[in-house]
This record gives C-alpha cells, sequence and structure tokens, in this order.
C-alpha cells in the first residue's frame, strides 16, 4: 500500500480531511486524527484499544505497537509489508472511534 492509497482511501470516508504538511500529511474528522504519515513507509492509525490487538494479531506483517504507543489508542502500519484490507479496515475503526 501507498502512502497516496492511504491518503484516497482516508479522503473516501464522510467527513475526512486532510491537514499536516507535505511530509507529514495527516487525516481528521471532526478535528479528530484518524491517520498521519510520518514518514512514506509508516502509518499511524487511531484505533480502540480493545481493537488493536486483535489487528496486530490478526496480521502481524501488517502492523506493530512501538512501546512508545503502547498507552495510547494507536497503530503503526507498515506500508511496504501491509494487506491493503488490513489498513482499510484500520483506518474504518479510527474513522468510527474519531466521528463525534
Amino acid at each position: 500500500m501507498t502512502p497516496e492509497d492511504v491518503g484516497r482511501y482516508a479522503e473516501s470516508l464522510p467527513g475526512v480531511k486532510r491537514k499536516g504538511t507535505a511530509a507529514r500529511p495527516a487525516w481528521y474528522v471532526d478535528d479528530r486524527l484518524v491517520v498521519r504519515l510520518p514518514d512514506p513507509a509508516t502509518a499511524v492509525i487511531r484505533v480502540p484499544l480493545h481493537e488493536r490487538e486483535a489487528l496486530v494479531a490478526a496480521y502481524p506483517e501488517s502492523f506493530g505497537v512501538p512501546p512508545r504507543m503502547e498507552a495510547h489508542h494507536k497503530v503503526e502500519a507498515y506500508l511496504q509489508d501491509a494487506e491493503p484490507q488490513a489498513v482499510r479496515q484500520a483506518i474504518d475503526l479510527a474513522w468510527e472511534m474519531q466521528r463525534r
């Protein structure tokens, strides 16, 4: 999955708007983070903690939780190895969680 794919999918969801910078784009719904790209190979996606474990277990090549994110509602998606449907599923979870 490419960074462009992430952006296109995020922007296809109702109410999602692109923010951030050219180097670090991010997508928000109701001014709440859905997904951001800290670099071209990684997406940080907000997901409910109770869903995060299942995502990482189901798609260990696609997702990880570095120690700095363990206490947060976030998961990293490794775009070069990630299954596109898994990343879309995580973005959907983030969108659902962040809508008001």
